[in-house]
């Protein structure tokens, strides 16, 4: 890595850091980032306290605060690696996780469990993750399956349009769900939104090591992501098995992505804005901006967790409501500035 991308990476992940703290020391009550500090030590290495500060100040940050935080920050670094690998594979810089219909497999199975009543169940806080990350991964499949029939080579323009397709159908039952069951429809509503609230420890043990797994799978396709970015001749000339490596980082995004909408619900644009963003800085090798998008990801979405719980207190914006704020107007500049480079 040059030393002016090692300069960044360190700004970055300072950046990250501050990101973090800010995160969590803001809210009802402000905690200051020595503060924050002392009572992770305290947790950790049973270190002291400072005096005068209370005890419930302990509890609030560090079992409602900090998991929710992390929980983001995971999230957010999740869904960007997401987008980074779903550009690159389809050589589009429109191109997102959810557009192989992820988001609405993933809500298709949430929706099911909600309104099957078993969300409440002894194994509620694990089951509606479980069924919407394998439903997730069954759509992906549906969508891998069927762009192979249609066409053997797997063009990226089918991959992209069946997975439209898919997405689509599984929004329709999935709204027609919500409207047929009014007792679960603003729950199902929710969810489709996004949110870290009442997020507990559990949720960032199971997502933080399959969002660092998956950085190290992707980090080890570098190579192939680098030459697939400039186009699927340039690839198969460079020596690359398109077929295999396209199934397998599909299937990868659909399990990294699935698994982070399965905890949070929905949460879009982060995976379109990250990836540009960072590749403006870092340029185009992914061994730099896959690492930097995962940082800026997560630092995105703490910062719009912030404001989602912050602007209009006592009341929480959904999270993807704010990403969207963002997003759309980013989403419109990237597609224009696109038709002008033609």
């Amino acid at each position: 890595m040059k030393r002016g991308s090692s300069l960044k990476m360190a700004l970055l992940l300072a950046a990250s850091l501050a990101a973090l703290l800010i995160g969590v020391g803001i809210g009802s009550v402000y905690v200051s980032p020595g503060d924050i500090l002392a009572m992770i030590a305290n947790r950790l290495f049973r270190t002291p306290l400072p005096e005068g500060l209370p005890p419930s100040y302990a509890t609030m940050v560090l079992d409602m605060r900090l998991p929710r935080v992390l929980l983001a920050f995971t999230t957010g670094a999740a869904l960007a690696l997401g987008g980074t690998v779903m550009q690159s594979v389809l050589q589009n810089p429109l191109a997102s996780p959810f557009g192989l219909g992820v988001s609405a497999g993933a809500g298709l199975g949430a929706a099911t469990v909600i309104v099957l009543g078993l969300a409440g169940a002894g194994l509620g806080v694990f089951l509606l993750p479980a069924v919407s990350l394998a439903c997730a991964l069954g759509t992906v499949f549906l969508v891998v399956v069927i762009a192979a029939r249609l066409d053997r080579g797997m063009s990226n323009v089918t991959i992209i349009l069946v997975g439209m397709v898919l997405s689509l159908f599984c929004s329709a039952v999935m709204d027609l769900m919500a409207t047929s069951s009014p007792t679960y429809s603003q729950r199902i509503q929710l969810w489709q939104l996004g949110s870290f609230s009442m997020k507990e420890w559990s949720a960032v043990w199971v997502l933080a090591p399959v969002t660092i797994l998956g950085l190290v799978f992707f980090w080890g396709f570098s190579r192939e992501l680098d030459v697939m970015t400039f186009g699927e001749e340039q690839a198969r000339a460079m020596g690359v098995d398109l077929m295999k490596v396209k199934r397998l980082l599909l299937a990868a995004v659909a399990a990294l992505t699935g698994a982070a909408v399965a905890f949070v619900g929905i949460i879009g644009f982060v995976d379109l804005v990250a990836p540009h963003i960072v590749r403006r800085w870092f340029g185009a090798a992914h061994r730099r901006v896959l690492p930097a998008s995962a940082l800026f990801g997560g630092s995105l979405l703490v910062l719009c967790d912030l404001a989602a719980r912050t602007l209009t207190p006592p009341h929480e914006i959904p999270i993807g409501s704010i990403t969207a704020l963002i997003g759309a107007p980013f989403f419109l500049y990237v597609f224009f500035a696109g038709r002008k480079g033609r």
